[in-house]
């Protein structure tokens, strides 16, 4: 299932992510311009409930509890397991020669007598003086009634030992529930896999997909071979794993990109699911997902699937129903008429075929809209492939927020199976998997915010809460599949600001701070602290810049002495190297990152305009696309090709994406670079016009009929505007839209009146732009000299922290030094003599403005 291709990551290394998640799928499909996610945040649904102290996951049906009655197990049981089952499954329980009897079995016949319902999975728990029953309709059934024991046990209601009297009649409401490994990027690893395994078993899902795109035995070009021996000793280990936690272990083939519809490739497919059931497989899926050519022919495919019922599964006897994912995977692009691949499948494939669906588009909500849509075509109930909480698409997230989008009136009639597909990194996807298991048992009483707060303690009991500071901040990817973030946090603007909203954000910054120390002391799950460490880092940096942000706002509100402020506004910005590694491993995206972002704007704007007297250049980005409004538009205004602004969706007719002036002003140049880059990207407006406006009602076209052209730019005779934007024309693209820099009336230095020079450095004009947002670097090896304009009676230069003092030397029209400066503060205002012709600046230093200022 692809989620990686059509992304287009807001980052300094975009380019590095994009490289690497295209490389990983199959040669000549491009699925970039099939993803449609809205970018609409929905809101976490569900309220917290006080559990009493019992802590249930999956949530059983039907559950009594009489806490005001205990039997005391804390000297041991006596455990009759009738069928001789179970030996291995109660490590859990007190260890002595206790009285009380727990009694185990299952069937038909017993499960019926006692009231169980009569599907695979139900169990009933009676909890009495007369000792603990578990009666499973199936062995799977009475080992998910051990694992509630298990549960209670652990319980806080159940302290020293002591089980509050129950009645349990529980069974799950879907067939298949469980993980699909099927994202592209690195597979887990053994070790984790394994983990998920017992962590699948605990929670009640019986089923593991194993489908990574990037095991080459698994898909092209390597399908058709055995795997190697020490490859194959790891799917001998996953199979018993599964077998020990009553998981179904279903081996998935991925051979259709370069399948020949033949006698031979059929054999080739025989023998490898041979190969396999010789490592003790026994359930097997086939995906036709993300494929071109010959291998999307749907009644190839039905015929393939049905004979391999007639001539593999059933023969075997001991083989479940094949499952397979079709190339029309998603409402988005699937033919839904008669003559449809989907239409297809439901008149020619085997009815106790699965069929995989991922909803509306590749990651999208589950509803049963889009269920009724697509049982109407396949004619059964669909499998859910939900895409959640898998990343590839945005590797640099890491999503721990609620499980919520799932519709909670579907049935079994609706859908036979949910499976989520999780992140890379396996062990961060649990809390993501916790409230997959609870929505799949019992879907009808499924509440996301309470599952995700007990998911909370379970993973990380010790740690909790400041597993919860960073999870509630880790939600969103900003562009994609959008989930909810900060929900409980309030942010603001400079022009909005408040005390107390200011002194409550400060301190939800102070816990940020103080989460990854806290994690680090008290998470004994060393695989998910080794996964989560490269966010923590980051996390705890952004409590420090926004806590950090917040006292230089109040620096800036009180009026402080312009050095002063500037000081403290120097240690807030981000280095090159900070943004780098932030953009790497992101959290707080939504709300936290935006906020420093802004506040850092809005200083620097109001900052900049006392300073020069002029309204500062510093522009806004906008689009007609949903992410308009939030800092990502920034990302095409810094003069930097490596970073752009994505639609984030799919261009549709008439989108566009502009700049805002914030004020009516002679448009004289225009220069725009679409794409991550200028010589094949796809994420761009292939048939466009430029056009501007003074009241964003009116527009006036500067250039038509722009085709195919990455590299736009527009000269001439002024024109008064606000708005400036490129508009889409007709076009059949539908990829993501990306802009890496849009100027207006963009500085030249050859413009500025002034000679400027550097050796070595492209960026001179960004110290006189009128824009604090952007800046020129200095090292050691170069010389900063520039003329300094008659008139000019001094000048203010603001810099970066500075770690080394600059020296500024002062000269004549003859050359003869004036007067030499050490700086050794990010502000620096010097005085000019009248007789002063150039100035140098030697040193390393992040330059953002030079302030020229009036006459003598």
């Amino acid at each position: 299932m692809n989620t990686s291709l059509g992304k287009s990551l807001p980052a300094v290394l975009a380019c590095l992510f994009l490289s690497v998640s295209v490389a990983a799928q199959e040669e000549s499909f491009d699925l970039s311009s099939q993803r449609s996610e809205k970018q609409t945040v929905t809101p976490v649904s569900g309220h917290r409930l006080e559990h009493g102290g019992i802590i249930l996951n999956p949530t059983p049906q039907e559950a009594a509890f009489n806490t005001g009655r205990r039997l005391n197990i804390a000297s041991g049981v006596k455990v009759r397991d009738r069928n001789g089952r179970f030996g291995n499954d109660l490590g859990f329980l007190p260890s002595g020669p206790g009285k009380t009897i727990l009694g185990i079995d299952f069937g038909s016949g017993v499960s019926a007598a006692h009231g169980v319902r009569q599907v695979p999975g139900a169990y009933s728990l009676s909890i009495s003086k007369k000792g603990i029953f578990i009666t499973g309709y199936d062995e799977q059934g009475a080992f998910y009634g051990i694992q509630t024991l298990r549960q209670l046990l652990e319980s806080p209601a159940s302290k020293d030992g002591r089980l509050p009297y129950a009645e349990i009649n529980d069974w799950p409401d879907l067939p298949s529930r469980g993980v699909v490994e099927g994202f592209y990027g690195t597979p887990w690893s053994r070790e984790v896999r394994l983990s998920l395994i017992d962590f699948y078993g605990r929670f009640k899902m019986n089923t593991y997909l194993y489908g990574p795109k990037d095991d080459p035995y698994h898909s092209c070009p390597d399908w058709r071979k055995p795997y190697p021996e020490k490859e194959a000793a790891e799917i001998r280990d996953l199979v018993a794993a599964c077998v020990r936690n009553r998981v179904d272990f279903v081996w998935a083939i991925h051979p259709g990109q370069d399948i020949k519809w033949n006698e031979e490739d059929y054999r080739n497919l025989v023998d490898k699911f041979n190969w396999m059931y010789g490592l003790g497989v026994r359930n097997f899926a086939i995906f036709f997902d993300d494929i071109s050519g010959d291998g999307t022919n749907p009644l190839r495919q039905t015929e393939l699937l049905n004979r391999l019922t007639e001539e593999f599964v059933k023969p075997k006897g001991d083989v479940g129903p094949l499952t397979v994912c079709p190339t029309d995977y998603s409402r988005l692009w699937a033919n839904p008429n008669p003559d449809g691949a989907l239409a297809i499948y439901g008149k020619t494939l085997n009815p106790e075929i699965k069929v995989f669906w991922t909803g509306d588009v590749v990651c999208s909500d589950l509803t049963r809209e889009t269920t009724e849509f697509v049982n109407r075509l396949i004619r059964r109930p669909a499998y859910y492939w939900w895409n959640y909480p898998v990343t590839d698409y945005a590797r640099n997230y890491l999503l721990q927020g609620p499980v919520y989008g799932l519709d909670t009136t579907l049935g079994c009639s609706d859908v036979c199976g949910v499976v989520s597909n999780p992140m890379e990194y396996g062990e961060a996807s649990r809390l993501a998997l916790y409230g997959v298991a609870d929505y799949t048992w019992n879907i009808s009483a499924y509440n996301p915010l309470d599952n995700w707060e007990r998911g909370l303690a379970e993973l990380m009991p010790d740690a909790a809460q400041a597993y919860r500071t960073f999870a509630i901040h880790s939600c969103d990817t900003e562009t994609g599949y959008r989930r909810d973030e900060s929900w409980e946090t309030e942010t603001f603007r400079l022009a909005d600001w408040s005390d107390e909203a200011a002194e409550a954000l400060e301190e939800e910054f102070r816990k940020i701070e103080e989460v990854p120390a806290q994690i680090e002391k008290a998470c004994s799950d060393r695989l998910l602290l080794a996964e989560l460490r490269p966010w923590l880092e980051e996390f705890g940096k952004l409590g420090t810049r926004g806590r950090k942000v917040i006292g230089a706002a109040r620096l800036y509100r009180s009026g402080a002495d312009p050095a002063e402020f500037w000081e403290s506004y120097a240690g807030c910005l981000m280095s090159q190297e900070q943004r780098q590694s932030f953009e790497l491993h992101k959290s707080g995206t939504m709300k936290l990152q935006p906020f420093y972002e802004n506040m850092m704007d809005d200083m620097a704007s109001g900052f900049l305009e006392k300073l020069s007297g002029k309204l500062p250049a510093d522009y806004r980005g906008i689009s007609s696309f949903d992410n308009s409004g939030t800092v990502l538009p920034k990302l095409m205004l810094d003069r930097d090709c490596s970073t752009y602004y994505t639609s984030g969706m799919s261009q549709r007719a008439n989108d566009w994406i502009g700049v805002d002036l914030k004020s009516v002003q002679d448009v004289r140049e225009v220069a725009i670079r679409q794409g991550r880059n200028s010589v094949d990207d796809v994420d761009y407006f292939d048939h466009a016009l430029l056009e501007c406006s003074s009241d964003g009602l009116h527009w006036t076209v500067l250039l038509d009929e722009l085709v195919k052209q990455y590299d736009i730019h527009w000269e001439g005779a002024p024109v008064k505007a606000r708005y400036v934007r490129l508009r889409r024309l007709d076009s059949q693209r539908s990829n993501y839209a990306s802009v890496r820099t849009f100027d207006v009336n963009p500085t030249r230095l050859e413009k500025l009146g002034f000679a400027v020079s550097a050796d070595g450095s492209d960026r001179l004009v960004d110290m006189f732009d009128n824009s604090a947002r952007t800046f020129c670097t200095l090292s050691a090896e170069q010389s900063l000299s520039m003329e300094i304009p008659a008139g000019t009676s001094d000048c203010t230069i603001l810099a970066g922290t500075l770690t080394s003092p600059l020296v500024c030397r002062i000269y004549d029209a003859g050359g003869n030094l004036l007067r030499e400066r050490t700086l050794s503060a990010a502000y620096s205002a010097i005085d000019l003599p009248e007789a002063a012709a150039s100035l140098t600046l030697d040193g390393t230093a992040d330059i953002y403005e030079i302030v020229l200022h009036g006459s003598r």
